[in-house]
């Protein structure tokens, strides 16, 4: 078997501010991340060619041979067939977009986004995929991608008894993982499958209609009213009122309060009673921070909420505007709307602004991933450093 690669296109600059801590294929859409489906697509572990400050973390690996594959693309069978029947020297392309190539150590070295790879035999994909090339494109394509991932992840196996506590709808569609529990919840699974995790568990009188996705470990609390298609990743916590959302992992949103159209990195608090406006009082089309463009971007879409980077977190009773981008360590509290752009390691709100310093940030971090039994490793610290430094020119007070 060739050694299996995951390259980051020039989507990773878009999909800002999650990638400032993640490759690509770290990003959660549908159950799994983009690595985890297609390791267990091809059933082998994949490496990361990715931004120089990450790749301590994650980790690169290089042979005399290689399958090296979009990491902003996501698997399907017509896909990994295609990938499957390609030849050293074949590289894989849709609509002048690199998707995938079987290539050598040597090939690797003059391998680009842009495909200025000579000698190479280019091959039009006609295979129908899900690609991430914007940050809304991961709720928006989150309810195809849980369908798909429920099928894969499902095939030929017996989810666990459905407790006669509840009220289900479209029980075909509910799976049910070993250690989950599920006691007197409405579940509707005639919109989407229901997939629950792992050892997780759906408290008392919560509402779920899918599709909807909840990872290992993680928790719907009581009376949590969930409109799909919404993922819950592992070690999480949701409650009050969300839709059409995604939580990374390792991320609260455990309180009253309204989440839509939304993407929540790891580590992130949402406070008691927070609201996320994802419609603008003038119905017009949302626009949204980019780092890649320096600019609001127009989204195309009439409902766009908040999206929040990795460590950051938001007081009680917080009010966010519609299209809102959080970068990595932020603390957001106080009355009003703060501003649509927050920069990474902002300390305020509304009345303004001042910088979380990193030596006080990180001692916070610390503190946050030990309640889930982690340590904040020296890669983790380098990765927060680096952000620090690279999102300074953003926060224009300093």
């Amino acid at each position: 078997m060739e050694n299996l690669i995951l390259f980051d296109d020039k989507s990773y600059e878009r999909l800002q501010p999650l990638t400032f801590t993640r490759p690509v294929g770290e990003i959660r859409v549908g159950i799994l991340t983009i690595r985890e489906k297609w390791e267990l697509w091809f059933n082998n572990p994949f490496s990361y060619f990715t931004a120089p400050h990450l790749s301590r973390k994650y980790k690169f690996k290089l042979e005399a041979r290689n399958i090296v594959i979009n990491g902003s693309v996501l698997p399907s069978p017509s896909l990994c067939a295609e990938i499957a029947e390609l030849h050293q020297g074949d590289v894989l392309i849709k609509e002048q977009q690199f998707i995938a190539a079987n290539i050598s150590d040597e090939q690797f070295k003059i391998l680009d986004t842009q495909l200025e790879i000579g000698g190479l035999n280019r091959i039009e994909s006609k295979a129908d995929f899900l690609k991430i090339n914007y940050l809304w494109d991961i709720f928006t394509l989150n309810g195809e991608a849980i369908k798909q991932d429920f099928e894969k992840l499902t095939k030929g196996r017996t989810s666990q008894p459905i407790s006669a506590t509840n009220r289900v709808l479209g029980s075909e569609n509910v799976f049910i993982e070993e250690g989950a529990t599920v006691e007197c919840a409405i579940l509707n699974a005639n919109s989407g499958p229901i997939y629950i995790g792992k050892n997780a568990q759906v408290q008392e009188g919560a509402m779920i209609r899918g599709a909807f996705a909840l990872c290992q470990n993680s928790t719907v609390k009581m009376g949590a009213k969930v409109y799909g298609p919404t993922t819950v990743g592992p070690h999480s916590k949701l409650g009050g009122e969300v839709g059409n959302s995604i939580i990374t992992g390792y991320s609260n949103k455990g309180h009253e309060g309204y989440l839509g159209n939304s993407i929540l990195g790891e580590w992130c608090n949402i406070g008691a009673d927070t609201n996320t406006s994802n419609l603008k009082n003038n119905y017009k089309e949302v626009r949204l921070w980019s780092y890649a463009s320096e600019s609001f971007v127009n989204t195309g879409l009439q409902f766009c909420g908040l999206v929040m980077g990795d460590h950051s977190k938001c007081g009680i009773n917080t009010m966010f505007n519609t299209g809102s981008v959080i970068g990595v360590g932020a603390n957001i509290y106080g009355a009003g709307f703060p501003r649509n752009f927050i920069p990474s390691f902002s300390w305020g709100g509304a009345q303004g602004f001042t910088t979380f310093r990193l030596n006080k940030m990180i001692e916070t971090a610390e503190k946050v991933v030990a309640r889930r039994n982690k340590v904040l490793t020296k890669e983790d610290r380098e990765i927060l450093a680096y952000i620090f430094k690279n999102t300074s020119i953003y926060r224009r007070w300093e």
